[in-house]
């Protein structure tokens, strides 16, 4: 009983509750100050914009509500733990084309239209706090507050008397009813998050639509990024193949022309045939080698394998692997060469995680294609512990599927197993 107690006392006076607590109680307020300025600020710029004060009102409406958004953003990732996206502020060069981005971009307008709908999501909020936490500690309280608890009844006969708390026509003025009240005033602090949580929900959704970047936005946003990525993939490939090629292929065929050329004098000199031999054996274990990086080269950029399909390429992936790989492959429609390319890469890459970070004894690889959608899961037994970001070589693949919209998600819990699901879209 005074664990469940404890953990009561925890659930609704916790840290998390208390935050929740307060953002309730100060959004409304906010909400409704903000709200009145927003809407004055635009009706006076409307009604002005037929002058030169109007359209640069308006412009310092949008901006104050677009400052707002922010503080609302910092509110909600303080005390509800709410992440909501900065969205992209307008900017423009000099002050006539900072007025004219301010006006002109969909970012200021979400701002002001969350700036005025605010008040009729945070009440919500506010009511629920008021009826879990206020009247919850009030009838909890009741035995203590009830000399004070009271209101005064005037009779038709002209007497005046003092009425306790009621429930039912029931004064609740005696011991045994004040388990009434503080019942009820126990029932409610226990349900004041829950009601809370519930209660701000249109309000948590109403903040992320408007003060987020917008679908259009994420989607230039992604854009953007996965154009920088391969964009920096393309230079670091090149600048990979011009190294292996000076520092490898090319320092080899050097010295392949070099014994060509001792062989040259040897054979020119009337040397003996045994160091001729010597010589072109040298020569032909350089061709070999370079040959052999040349390869390697190319399969780095592109496997030959690759041209027969992927179910081919991962099975000789899976067979060249240090883990044993169960392999399972499902796929109708063949891919595009470019995803085909990405999966082969990635399960690769996630192989060679297995095998040098999670201590796995073992790794399935499964690839299927329903729906014009190739999943791409990659499981191994290790410790797990993955984490996208951690140096784990999963951010470059994040970057990579996105270049073609693809998704990945690392299911990694502390023991195992690790999970690694890619998917990209077939065309």
């Amino acid at each position: 009983m005074p664990h469940r107690l404890r953990s009561l006392a925890t659930a609704t006076f916790g840290p998390r509750a208390l935050a929740a607590l307060l953002y309730g109680l100060l959004a409304l307020p906010l909400a409704i100050v903000v709200c009145w300025l927003t809407l004055a600020g635009l009706a006076i710029g409307a009604v002005l914009s037929v002058t030169a004060l109007g359209p640069w009102l308006l412009a310092g409406t949008v901006r104050g509500a677009l400052a707002v958004g922010a503080l609302q953003r910092v509110l909600a990732r303080r005390l509800l733990g709410l992440e909501i996206e900065a969205p992209v502020l307008p900017a423009g060069a000099g002050a006539l084309g900072w007025r004219r981005a301010l006006l002109g971009e969909r970012a200021g307008w979400r701002a002001a239209t969350c700036a005025v709908l605010t008040p009729f999501t945070a009440v919500l909020g506010y009511v629920a706090a008021a009826v879990g936490y206020v009247y919850g500690a009030l009838f909890t309280l009741h035995p203590l507050l009830s000399r004070w608890n009271y209101h005064t009844v005037h009779e038709p006969d002209g007497s005046v008397r003092h009425v306790s708390l009621e429930f039912s026509g029931y004064q609740v003025d005696t011991w045994p009813r004040w388990l009434i009240p503080f019942t009820a005033g126990l029932l409610l602090l226990a349900l004041a998050p829950h009601l809370l949580r519930h209660a701000l929900t249109p309000h948590r959704a109403l903040l992320t639509a408007l003060l987020g970047p917008d679908a259009a936005d994420r989607r230039i946003r992604t854009l953007e990024e996965t154009r920088a990525h391969a964009v920096e993939d393309a230079a670091a490939t090149l600048r990979r193949i011009e190294r292996d090629l000076h520092d490898g292929t090319q320092a080899r065929l050097v010295g392949l022309a070099m014994h060509l050329t001792v062989i040259r004098e040897l054979v020119t000199a009337g040397a003996a045939p045994d160091r001729v031999l010597a010589a072109v054996d040298t020569a032909r274990g350089n061709a070999t080698q370079a040959i052999t990086d040349l390869r390697h080269l190319v399969k780095g950029i592109h496997p030959p394998v690759l041209d027969e399909g992927l179910p081919a390429a991962l099975a000789t992936l899976a067979a060249d692997s240090v883990l044993p790989v169960t392999l399972g492959t499902d796929i109708g429609t063949r891919p595009a060469p470019a995803v085909e390319s990405i999966a082969y890469f990635c399960a690769a890459e996630l192989l060679a995680n297995a095998v040098k970070h999670s201590g796995a004894s073992g790794a399935t690889v499964d690839v299927t294609a329903p729906d014009g959608l190739l999943r791409l899961r990659v499981t191994d037994d290790g410790r797990g512990g993955a984490v996208v970001g951690a140096g784990s070589g999963l951010t470059g693949l994040l970057a990579r599927v996105r270049t073609v919209d693809g998704t990945l998600v690392c299911d990694s819990p502390p023991g195992g197993p690790t999970v690694v699901t890619v998917e990209l879209p077939c065309s």
